[in-house]
């Protein structure tokens, strides 16, 4: 085996587990899919990890990092298959996590469904205690009432409990005197305060993010842990999992705070997009991952990668969702992604007006498109792009998946065709056409509805099916550029690998920026810089590797919400502290058309993210010699119809090689299509630049 350094990312698709398997000395590539495992995800990574292994050739001794993203937290929440759970609440509050903010997805429907709840209202409890918005003391905690507590929870056989009671993030000592006391009682129980997971105002999100926490650690605790125990025993180094803001943490920090995971799987493909925009000198970017079940859009604008701290899991729909009112609030950073259910398992059908719709059903990875031949019969948008030439019949899909033609032609046929009265190949073109305008949306909530304009940002795009469409989605939006990275088709495994250590802390400090002394600002942001270098200190890192950034959120008086806005290191002064108030001005400016330079600028809370650097690499593509024929086979364009495409492979095009479409790029993870009107260009280290001709 070759000893050397050796990184290792698991990723889990819908359709696909991948492992990305990088050289630190080289910026070397490898990459090994396997069938994701729905109903055992840790399996399908195990099976992935041997395979990796066996086929690297990795040395378990020379592996450096190992990286995962997950999606069992989102996955519990989406499917409701989380822990027998618990709640205690201030007397008075019990049914906080009911009552949310009142608000409804749709103010005039009266048949919508209600808000979803994790904690049944039995399983809710109450405790005699008050603090007041001040932080004091109003009634104290009723100690003799927490016996009762304990034995509900016996009772109940619950798995997990939160706690939340009013104004703890100005005043812990109720909160944290409680914990102690269950924690005490109950060493099967799993407990969560508020003033550990989220000490911030807002009373509801708070509640939600704590109860967020208790529902999914047991079963993240139980999938990491079977997880660690397998990999231990490969000699592997210890599992870290990729955080939702765009960072790694090891296992016991991210059983601390299970909530900052919910978009595991996501965050490392941006992660990996911000990884290129920095290694290729390009600061503007719009990252764009389709996969099996769904196409995700980010943004990093100036290399900053755009983090937004209001989201939602779940709810009514049973689906994601931006802050609509039915989904569970998660108040933790989180890249600001837009997601739509557009991938290519996506299945395609006739609604009963006889209009195409794409998704949101998947066909996933059990039983897959049709073209798969493993029992799929509806058609996806994968059969789409099989059937009109995009995907080769001849190469077997992550090297031994056959593409069955015939079976795609004839889905589509049956389900989609011949209802619309049109061709096989007008049937597929249609559902295009359909699943790329879902597709723009979500490229344009991330830009323009940022108040960012697309032309100006190139757009790189992964995923198992991203740059089959990406050039066709940049057409439509006026992107100059499309960038194609090495291995897309595992480009999110690669940002597992390409990711500092992170952790984000947030403190709740309500002032005037203008008034409050520089000495308050400072005492708080040094008590979060404090845990931050704790923690990294346990993860093994040296100082000189660690770093803190520091943030505020502020807004005008009378405003309900807030921008997050970076803020200085060093002492905290008078100065700094006006100079974070005349960024607030632009930030809100840039956000939102206008500002108030005269108005007072309110604080609410203080973040600081603790950053654990791990010593960069280089992504290249390795190349091999070209073969002499020419290959072309047939594949239908907008444009000009069914004509004679070039076909590539990926790993045969040389640095400086310049390629027109209209063709098409084959490669082990993922297809590429040039068209008509557009050309490919090669750098130096493999990626491929495709540009209006």
């Amino acid at each position: 085996m070759l000893r050397m350094a050796w990184r290792l990312g698991i990723d889990i698709g819908g359709t696909f587990t991948d492992v990305a398997i990088v050289n630190e000395v080289t910026g070397g590539i490898g990459v090994v899919k396997v069938p994701t495992t729905p109903g055992d995800f840790a399996q399908g990574v195990l099976n992935g990890l041997g395979k990796a292994l066996a086929v690297g050739p990795v040395d378990p001794a020379a592996v450096a990092l190992l990286a995962h993203g997950t999606t069992v937290v989102t996955n519990a929440l989406l499917e409701r298959k989380g822990a027998r759970c618990g709640f205690i609440a201030t007397r008075g509050f019990r049914d906080l996590l009911e009552l949310r903010r009142s608000s409804k997805a749709s103010l005039y429907d009266l048949l919508q469904d209600g808000p979803d709840i994790l904690v049944p209202r039995r399983f809710r409890f109450e405790i005699t205690e008050r603090i007041d918005a001040q932080g004091e003391v109003v009634l104290p905690l009723a100690e003799n009432e927490i016996p009762r507590l304990i034995e509900a929870i016996r009772a109940a056989d619950l798995e997990a409990v939160s706690v939340s009671l009013m104004f703890s993030f100005l005043n812990d000592a109720h909160e944290r005197r409680l914990g102690t006391r269950l924690r005490e009682a109950l060493p099967g129980v799993a407990v969560f305060l508020s003033c550990e997971v989220l000490p911030e105002i807002r009373e509801f999100e708070r509640a939600s993010t704590t109860s967020v926490c208790a529902y999914v650690a047991p079963l993240l605790t139980s999938y990491l842990a079977r997880l660690a125990d397998a990999t231990a025993a490969l000699k592997l180094p210890p599992l870290h999992v990729m955080g939702s803001s765009g960072g790694i943490l090891d296992i016991p920090e991210c059983l601390r705070m299970p909530a900052a995971v919910v978009e595991s799987g996501p965050a490392a493909g941006v992660v990996a997009a911000s990884l290129i925009g920095r290694q290729l000198g390009i600061a503007d970017l719009i990252s764009f991952d389709m996969g099996g079940t769904t196409a995700k859009a980010s943004v990093i604008s100036g290399g900053e990668i755009a983090v937004t701290a209001e989201y939602e899991v779940g709810g009514a729909a049973n689906a994601k969702r931006w802050l609509h009112g039915t989904g569970h609030p998660i108040r933790v950073p989180v890249i600001d992604l837009a997601e739509v259910s557009a991938g290519g398992g996506s299945i395609a059908w006739l609604d009963d007006g006889g209009a195409l719709k794409i998704g949101p059903h998947s066909a996933g990875a059990v039983p897959g498109p049709a073209a798969y031949g493993r029992g799929g019969t509806r058609p996806t948008v994968t059969d789409a792009n099989v059937v009109l030439g995009y995907l080769d019949p001849a190469s077997p899909l992550a090297g031994d998946l056959v593409v069955d033609r015939a079976a795609a032609s004839g889905a589509i046929a049956r389900d989609v065709a011949e209802p619309l009265g049109v061709s096989v190949e007008e049937g597929a073109a249609k559902i295009l056409e359909i699943v790329n305008a879902n597709m723009c949306e979500a490229l344009r909530i991330v830009s323009i509805e940022r108040g960012l304009d697309p032309r100006d940002f190139s757009l790189v795009a992964f995923g198992g099916a991203g740059p089959l469409h990406a050039v066709a989605l940049a057409a439509e939006l006026a992107i100059p550029e499309v960038i194609i990275p090495p291995a897309p088709g595992a480009f999110s495994a690669l940002g597992l690998v390409a990711s500092d250590v992170k952790r984000d802390y947030s403190r709740t400090l309500y002032a005037d920026l203008g008034t409050i002394g520089p000495a308050q600002v400072g005492d708080v942001v040094s008590e979060m810089e404090a845990d931050g270098a704790a923690m990294l200190a346990r993860a093994g890192l040296a100082p000189e590797a660690c770093a803190m950034q520091r943030s505020a959120d502020l807004r005008y008086p009378r405003q309900a919400y807030e921008l997050t806005v970076p803020f200085e290191g060093g002492e905290v002064t008078r100065a700094s502290l006006d100079r974070l108030m005349t960024t607030f001005h632009q930030r809100h400016e840039q956000t939102y058309g206008h500002a108030n330079p005269g108005e007072p600028v309110q604080m609410v809370n203080l973040r600081v993210t603790a950053v654990g650097r791990i010593p960069a690499i280089r992504i290249r593509q390795e190349t091999q010699p070209a073969r002499r024929d020419v290959r072309q086979r047939p594949a239908w364009f907008p444009e000009v119809g069914t004509v004679m495409a070039a076909v590539h492979r990926r790993e045969e095009l040389a640095p400086g090689t310049t390629i027109a479409g209209p063709c098409i790029i084959d490669a082990l993870d993922c297809t590429a299509v040039i068209p008509p009107g557009w050309t490919g260009r090669v750098d130096a280290d493999g990626y491929i630049h495709v540009r209006r001709s």
